[in-house]
């Protein structure tokens, strides 16, 4: 039976009519994305028809995820936020603080031995609030979410950008900073801008090699890093109904990796199929009831360019294996050949060190037992595998029942490592180097979702390619980036030539899915006695302390960084070893925009202070401004906060006295929780003012007094030789937003909102 089945038979008793009050007030058929939206405003039932990419809009999410990284802080500021219980299902999932190195069982230990603070803290603020809280071992968030909680034609939030996996089931699942996931559990509504629509027709069939993944690689290269920026992309047509349920969460995954609001498939046989055998058959017969409700009208697939504001064209029969990278996911290159003449003109290294099979994007039953059935081949034909071999299994549903089944064993006999079912090497958690800085230059393969610069190991030096399970696997056996698995063959150990077949596999297990303990922990119906301690001493934990506004006068700022090209989330605020102080703001604010290579010298954390003319670390650097009572500015470039929906990038800047960062253009997410920490998230109205900022300007704003929706703001920068410049900067700040801003804080008017 499902978790929170009256909740979803309450979405589904609702959605009806309220998609029909949709439908007639917009005037014509709806998407599946729209279908969702109009049914969870805050209102309840539509009364207008929103323009997309334009309005923002209160809207009611069904339910929460949080990661334990992200968790930390969220559960910090719900705790000011003056309520006894989440308004709403919520949960925590603790899949960030293990590190892979040695193995599951001692990789899990130590994360326990090391993190147990921290653990117990989640734990205990779980049970205090009401939320259901899974265990280090688990599995990853997004995996366990969809077996478990994610339901067709719902909406949820989580605070991590791979919430949208949730797609894959017929969700607007939609990542988040802490603070709106704050917002939504303390029983407020949740804003986002209308998105515009990208429809995207998959005709065709996959076969051979092509997986689902190589469907959200060509998305990639088409849209790039940013193209889906402020959209949902719905994918149809029969492309799509002939995918799997977890094919297609490996396609809505990754449209994090272009800037998407979220991604999402309508209701089909494919999901039924896994609702029945993930044991929700109650949700499944609930949505059979208004399955029509469920996708988008006809109409619209038959005519999407009449409905969606792009709509891109795959046919899945001419679709081939695919290799994004390096250093961006966006970068896509067929197997074979065309990778072959990239690599040697790149000075890519041909030599594959590791392949990685797992993370939240490519971690199900399915997808193990495809790359296992090339691994058994392995093994049947005799040939040693060049490669290492890493595997982290979804979920310990996942695990389970691969060991079961004999999956995990083939792996085993390839001397592969099995990984905690945890996100691990994905998200920088992997032990490779004693010293990663200096590691040699290197190629992986990996079937993850992102490989933006150090980010699996550290190693900036490290070349990271993303690709399917079954590709990974075979690129792992030959130990050659450029090995064609259709072409090319491999030599066995009796110096034989052989090739591999075709991948097979398992939607779903033939035996059904079956675990000993899911690493579920219910809350106490009252959590009233709980007490939730945190030790005035501890490096990992720091209650927090209310910001201050910024106030309608910034004169006098001083120019903190001019960062230079791509600056992620991941180069504000890297995650690996500094995952251990997400929950103590002062501690992690040291990693504060470390990565971001500074426009002036082309150096990271190396930046002048104006105060002293010396040079050093960002952290530092912004530390004497604050001391001296001085208000600085962060300058960046296009798509500024890409990556990962940690707030932390926001809050750091924010506590160290940073008031405005000013960029060509914004991530969606960083923007917004720039907003919710009561900072200034601005644009140039002219990009090309980005060249004008100087190493020792000071910015004075002469009309923030004067801030207002769709007005923009001027500032006058003060170079050093005592020349100005006067500018103008635009901002996406509704009348909500600016009230933040003059509260210090979405949360500052939160709490005065609840205690009145």
């Amino acid at each position: 039976m499902a978790f929170d089945i009256d909740m979803i038979k309450k979405v589904y008793s609702n959605m009806v009519e309220r998609v029909d009050a949709a439908r007639d007030i917009v005037g014509k058929p709806l998407t599946l994305s729209e279908k969702i939206l109009y049914s969870h405003l805050w209102e309840g039932m539509p009364d207008k028809a929103f323009t997309r990419g334009k309005d923002y809009v209160d809207f009611a999410p069904d339910r929460v995820a949080c990661q334990d990284a992200t968790a930390q802080m969220a559960l910090l500021q719900f705790m000011q936020a003056g309520k006894h219980k989440v308004a709403v299902p919520t949960t925590v999932h603790c899949d960030h603080l293990i590190q892979a190195k040695n193995g599951a069982a001692s990789d899990l230990q130590h994360a326990i031995n090391t993190s147990n603070e921290v653990f117990n803290f989640l734990e205990s603020v779980s049970n205090k609030y009401g939320i259901g809280f899974w265990k280090p071992g688990a599995g990853i968030i997004h995996q366990v979410v969809l077996e478990n909680y994610a339901f067709p034609g719902g909406m949820m939030i989580g605070t991590d950008s791979h919430t949208v996996n949730a797609g894959g089931l017929g969700m607007v699942a939609v990542g988040v900073g802490g603070a709106d996931a704050v917002d939504v559990m303390a029983g407020m509504a949740w804003e986002l801008k209308f998105p515009k629509l990208i429809g995207v027709r998959l005709t065709g069939k996959l076969s051979g090699w092509t997986a689902p993944k190589d469907v959200i690689l060509r998305v990639a290269d088409i849209l790039t890093v940013k193209g889906g920026t402020g959209a949902i992309v719905e994918y149809f047509g029969p492309g799509a109904t002939a995918m799997s349920c977890t094919g297609k969460g490996t396609i809505c995954n990754m449209g994090a990796e272009i800037g998407a609001t979220t991604s999402t498939f309508g209701y089909d046989e494919s999901m039924e199929r896994y609702l029945r055998s993930t044991d929700r058959a109650d949700v499944a017969d609930e949505a059979n009831k208004i399955k029509n409700y469920l996708t988008g009208d006809e109409e619209v697939y038959a005519n999407p360019e009449h409905y969606f504001d792009q709509v891109i064209d795959i046919n899945l029969s001419e679709l081939g294996p695919l290799l994004n990278g390096p250093f961006t996911p966006d970068l896509s290159t067929n197997v074979g050949k065309e990778m072959t003449e990239k690599a040697k003109a790149n000075d890519w290294p041909i030599k594959v060190e590791w392949g990685l099979i797992g993370s939240c994007t490519n971690s199900s039953y399915e997808d193990l037992s495809r790359a296992s059935s090339i691994a058994q081949q392995a093994l049947d034909k005799g040939v040693k595998i060049k490669s290492e071999l890493g595997i982290n299994p979804g979920s310990e549903q996942v695990r389970y029942t691969a060991e079961r089944d004999g999956i995990l064993q083939i792996f085993e006999k390839l001397d592969a490592k099995i990984f905690t079912n945890a996100c691990g090497p994905c998200i920088g958690q992997w032990a490779r180097y004693e010293d990663p800085k200096n590691a040699p230059k290197n190629s992986i393969v990996h079937s993850f979702n992102r490989n933006f610069a150090k980010r699996a190991d550290g190693n900036p030096n490290t070349h990271a390619f993303v690709a399917s399970p079954e590709l990974t696997a075979a690129i792992a056996l030959a130990g050659r980036l450029d090995f064609n698995p259709m072409t090319d063959a491999l030599i066995s150990e009796n110096g034989e030539e052989v090739m591999l077949d075709e991948p097979t596999g398992w939607e779903l297990p033939p035996k059904g899915f079956d675990v000993k303990d899911n690493g579920y922990l219910a809350p106490m119906k009252d959590g009233s006695g709980v007490e939730v301690k945190v030790a005035s001493d501890s490096e990992r934990l720091q209650l927090l302390t209310p910001f201050e506004p910024i106030g309608d006068s910034i004169t006098g700022a001083k120019l903190l960084i001019k960062a230079y090209g791509k600056c992620t989330t991941d180069h504000i605020s890297m995650a690996g070893p500094w995952l251990r102080f997400r929950g103590h703001l002062d501690n992690i604010a040291n990693n504060t925009l470390i990565g971001a290579v500074n426009a002036f010298g082309k150096k990271t954390n190396f930046v002048k202070n104006q105060l002293t003319g010396e040079f050093g670390g960002v952290p530092d650097t912004a530390r004497a401004y604050k001391a001296a009572g001085i208000k600085s500015i962060v300058v960046g470039d296009h798509n500024y906060g890409e990556g990962s929906s940690r707030e932390h990038a926001a809050m750091q800047p924010r506590h160290l006295g940073v008031a405005a960062v000013i960029v060509k253009s914004f991530a969606r997410i960083h923007e917004t929780n720039l907003k919710k920490q009561g900072m200034l998230g601005l644009t140039f109205a002219n990009e090309s003012d980005y060249d004008l900022i100087q190493e020792d300007d000071t910015f004075n704003f002469l009309d923030l007094n004067e801030f207002a929706p769709d007005k923009q703001l001027t500032i006058e920068v003060v170079h050093a030789d005592g020349s100005k410049d006067t500018i103008k900067v635009n901002h996406t700040y509704n009348q909500a937003q600016i009230d933040w801003y003059n509260e210090g804080s979405a949360l500052n008017k939160i709490k005065r909102e609840n205690a009145a």
